[in-house]
Formats: structure tokens, C-alpha cells, sequence
């Protein structure tokens, strides 16, 4: 089995996409994190640039980790000046990193035009720095900038400036699409031609690192890797400059499972979902529910064909088992569902249809019929597990509403501010509150634990964590339907409800209710009012 060797650029690359910003703090979590995963090299940022970058190496000398080496990132000297004199190559020695990662440019273009170089200092800034850093007793990665666009331009000089890093030292010769410009079939062919160059050279391994700027990031690391790359560079969640890396959660998954690579166990093979999330809830991303392998859509059907095969046999619309990447199937119940999603999410939120299949079709179409009005199942189970037991009347109200009032006040001297009143019936008692509120919502929401806690104290675990409104048809203006997916969460569990009105406080009392609902119906399925 061959090698694949995994180099992960988020504390660096990946801070320079758009809103990405992790603290010295945050990157020490996300390095652990990455070394659990089996991660073979962590690029940590570059220590000559800022002060967050050499903060996270301080904190890194009194690091130990079992996987992954870390890496610091710099470029080679300056033209004009030598390595003892460059204050960058002095600060990737003080970083104390085991590896060096240093890039150089291959594209002419870069050398006389952007750097108003000459091709010679060019190749010496590259052999210099390289062997410089290596007297140090380091491991030195050489990141060839703009690569293939220099190989198209002018393939001799790009050659030359691979030949340069060879000839100080280095091991590793990373290639860089750093435009993202560059299609699977050039990248192949480049590769091949710089492979066959080189053959000599039997200990030299050659890496890929491609940006997004054609979609093609993942597809052109992996023909990199078919054409005999070993170092495989990227990003968690393909976070980057413009469009971003090449995504890591993709690669991987491709390189063990489908290409065969020897580059993680499957143990790590399964923390990668859990990875994807951390790193997104460090980043404050939402994570994208499209994204291969570990998006919440990854593996989730809707058709009413598809879901019915797959009760048979998931291989019929699955590439690979969810379960290997640490996700997991899901059934989405819409307006497009059969009775084939409906009895699957039954099993999967325990509702039980009975066995004739006729509750089955009831749902079904009553799920398309508050559909058609405006509800969305997909991102709100909880909702729908509520609907589900209505239908079949194993639904248990743990409380009524009787009635509420919201007032929202502004003056000129503070902002707005809410205050809810609340009358709700629990058993045969009835409970009046009252509690403000940052908004309205807020009000309704401090005021139903307060009438609430007394006798269900675990309200106490729940927490609102996402409030979202949409207009479902802005046609009728003020008076449009609204949309409102109100996400909560406890110590176990993370849920969705759902409300829609032409009332955007109904709609959003319909979504709050059902999420306490769901909470108590999760912790005290058998009680009765």
C-alpha cells in the first residue's frame, strides 16, 4: 500500500480565507485536534508576520504530540541580503518548529515583474535559504509558488527553481496551483514531466497544494496523487484565500477509501465529522451541509424512490457507509416524501405506526398538506416527531397555552424592549407569568420557563442556540406568510421545531412551544397530563 503523507495548512492558509480568525488559544485546540486525527504535519502559521503566529509556537514548545510534527511557514531570504541577515528566516529558527516549510517563486512573471528580480538571485534566494535552514538541523519543506502557471509560462526556469531547492537540501518538493487556475489534465501532465525530471533523485517525494478557484482543488490534489505525489497540503473544510484549499475532509476520505493510501487509520477515519464540526464551531462558520463526506446532507435522502431502496440496500444510492467518516444516514420527510420516509424516520425518532401501513399514508399526506401551506420538515425533526405522534395519537401534552401578550416598548431614551404575559394550563392547574425580554421572543421565552420550571426543572438544561425568520412569498408584502426554525439544545441532544403564520409572534410561538415539547418528550416520554 502506498504512502500518503497528510499536511494541514488551517492555522495558516486557512486564516486567510474571508472571517477566518483563530487566536493563538483556538490554535492550540485545533493542533490538538488535528493530531488526534492522525494529521502527519500542522503547519502553524508563520512566525516571521505577526505576534498571534509566534505566540501559538511559545505555546507549542511545551506541546507533545503523537502523531504530527509541527511546521512553521516563512519565505526564502530577501534579495540583496543574506539568511543571517533576514528577520523572517531568523524567526522560523526561533519558532523551535521540527519542520520548515519555506516557498520560493517559479513564475517568471513573479521574479521580474512583482519582485523586480532577477531569475539568478531568484534561484540563489531559494538554494540559500534552504540550505541554511537545514545547518540547523531541520526538516525542510519546499513550497514551489505558482508552480504551474510558471511551468506554462516558461518550463525551464519553473525546472530550474525545483533543481535550486534540490540543490540545498531539501527532501520535499511541493507543487503550488497558488491561482487555482489550473485543470486535472495539466496537473497531471506537469506532474508526470517534473517526476521523470528528478527519477534520479530516489529519495526526493513531491507534495500538491491547489487553491479553488475552478472547483477544482480536491480533483486536481487527487490527480496529483495519481501521478505520484506522496504529500498531500490543505485545509479543514477547504477554509482559504478567495475560494479557499483543498479540502481535507474530501482528500482523505478519497485517499483511504477509494485510492487505497496508507495515510490514516480508520479509527481517526471517524473522528473526521467531529473534526469538520470543531473546527467550524471554533471558526464561528456554520458548517456547510453540502460538503462530501461529512455535510449534514452527505448521506440524507428525500425521494420516495430513493429512501425505499435503501431500506433494502443502502449501496443503491450511497457511495460508501456514512458510519466510516463518523456521519450518518438521514431520511428527510417533505412535500417529495413516500411512505418509505415516513416509516424510516418513524423507526429513527421511535414512533410507532402500528404494522398495517396505514398511519403511514395518513402522514404522508398530511406532512404535504402543511407543506404546501409553508412548513419545512427538512431542518425541523423535532416539530416533526410531534406531528408524527399527533397523527397516531401517542402525542402527550405536557402543557396547554391558554393565552399570551406581548408589548413591546421604545422611547427615545432606551432601545426596545419586550414584556410577555403568559397563561398556560398544566394538568388541571393554570399558571399566569410574566417576564421580560430583549425582544419578543426573548419575553416568550423567559416567561414559558418561568411558568414551566417548577414542575419540569430540566427546562433548565435547554438552551435557544438559533433563531431564524423567513418570508415564505414576499408578494404580500407586511402581510406574507413567515417562516420561523427555532434551534435549541441540551447537554445531549440538538434540536429543530418550526412555526409558520402570517404572524411572525405566532409563528414563532408555534416553533417555541414545540421545542419544549420535544425537550420534555424527550425526558419524560411516559408522563401524563
Amino acid at each position: 500500500m502506498e504512502k500518503a503523507l497528510l499536511y494541514d495548512t488551517t492555522l495558516r492558509d486557512g486564516m486567510q480565507g474571508e472571517n477566518i480568525f483563530f487566536s493563538p488559544e483556538d490554535k492550540v485546540k485545533i493542533a490538538k485536534r488535528l493530531d488526534d486525527a492522525g494529521i502527519h504535519y500542522i503547519e502553524g502559521g508563520w512566525p516571521g508576520s505577526n505576534p498571534g503566529a509566534q505566540h501559538f509556537f511559545e505555546m507549542a514548545k511545551e506541546m507533545t504530540f503523537k502523531n504530527a510534527k509541527i511546521a512553521a511557514f516563512g519565505s526564502t531570504r530577501r534579495q540583496g541580503s543574506t539568511c543571517l541577515q533576514d528577520a523572517n528566516i531568523q524567526a522560523l529558527i526561533e519558532s523551535q518548529a521540527p519542520v520548515i516549510t519555506i516557498f520560493g517563486k517559479s513564475w517568471d512573471l513573479h521574479v521580474e515583474s512583482i519582485m523586480q528580480n532577477t531569475k539568478a538571485e531568484n534561484l540563489a534566494m531559494i538554494k540559500e535559504s534552504i540550505a541554511y535552514l537545514l545547518s540547523f538541523d531541520r526538516e525542510v519543506i519546499y513550497d514551489a509558488e505558482h508552480f504551474f502557471d510558471g511551468y506554462k509560462a516558461c518550463p525551464d526556469y519553473a525546472v530550474k527553481t525545483l533543481e535550486a531547492a534540490v540543490e540545498g537540501g531539501t527532501k520535499c518538493l511541493v507543487l503550488c496551483d497558488t491561482n487555482g487556475g489550473s485543470m486535472p489534465c495539466e496537473i497531471e501532465d506537469v506532474f508526470r514531466k517534473v517526476i521523470d525530471h528528478f527519477k534520479g533523485h530516489t529519495d526526493l517525494i513531491f507534495g500538491i497544494h491547489t487553491h479553488n478557484d475552478c472547483a477544482m482543488a480536491v480533483a486536481n490534489s487527487v490527480t496529483a496523487v495519481h501521478a505520484g505525489a506522496t504529500m498531500v497540503q490543505g485545509t479543514i473544510n477547504g477554509y482559504g484565500e478567495r475560494c479557499g484549499n483543498a479540502d481535507l475532509t474530501a482528500i482523505i476520505p478519497i485517499l483511504a477509501l477509494k485510492m487505497n493510501r496508507d495515510c490514516i487509520s480508520n479509527e481517526n477515519l471517524g473522528k473526521l465529522l467531529n473534526l469538520s464540526r470543531f473546527i467550524s464551531e471554533t471558526a464561528n462558520v456554520p458548517p456547510v451541509n453540502s460538503r462530501p463526506f461529512v455535510g449534514k446532507s452527505a448521506f440524507a435522502h428525500k425521494g420516495g424512490v430513493h429512501v425505499s431502496a435503501i431500506m433494502k440496500n443502502p449501496k443503491a444510492y450511497e457511495h460508501m457507509s456514512p458510519e466510516r467518516v463518523g456521519n450518518v444516514r438521514r431520511v428527510i420527510v417533505s412535500e417529495q416524501s413516500g411512505k418509505s420516509n415516513i416509516e424510516y424516520k418513524a423507526k429513527e425518532l421511535g414512533v410507532d405506526l402500528g404494522e398495517n401501513g396505514v398511519n403511514g399514508h395518513q402522514i404522508v399526506s398530511s406532512i404535504k398538506e402543511l407543506e404546501d401551506y409553508g412548513f419545512e420538515f427538512d431542518a425541523a425533526e423535532g416539530s416533526l416527531k410531534l406531528i408524527m405522534e399527533k397523527l397516531t395519537d401517542q402525542f402527550v401534552s405536557h402543557f396547554e397555552l391558554e393565552s399570551f401578550r406581548v408589548v413591546v416598548e421604545k422611547d427615545k431614551e432606551r432601545p426596545c424592549y419586550s414584556h410577555a404575559m403568559i397563561k398556560i394550563r398544566v394538568g388541571n392547574t393554570t399558571e399566569i407569568t410574566s417576564a421580560e425580554g430583549d425582544g419578543p421572543v426573548s419575553a416568550l421565552d423567559n416567561a414559558l420557563r418561568k411558568a414551566l420550571t417548577t414542575i419540569y426543572p430540566q427546562i433548565n438544561d435547554m438552551h435557544l442556540v438559533d433563531f431564524k425568520v423567513r418570508v415564505i412569498d414576499g408578494m404580500d408584502g407586511t402581510d406574507a406568510k413567515v417562516r420561523v426554525l427555532i434551534e435549541s439544545r441540551d447537554e445531549n441532544n440538538i434540536f429543530s421545531t418550526i412555526g409558520v403564520s402570517e404572524d411572525i409572534i405566532e409563528a414563532s410561538w408555534q416553533a417555541l412551544a414545540d421545542s419544549f415539547q420535544y425537550k420534555l418528550s424527550l425526558d419524560d416520554k411516559n408522563r401524563t397530563i
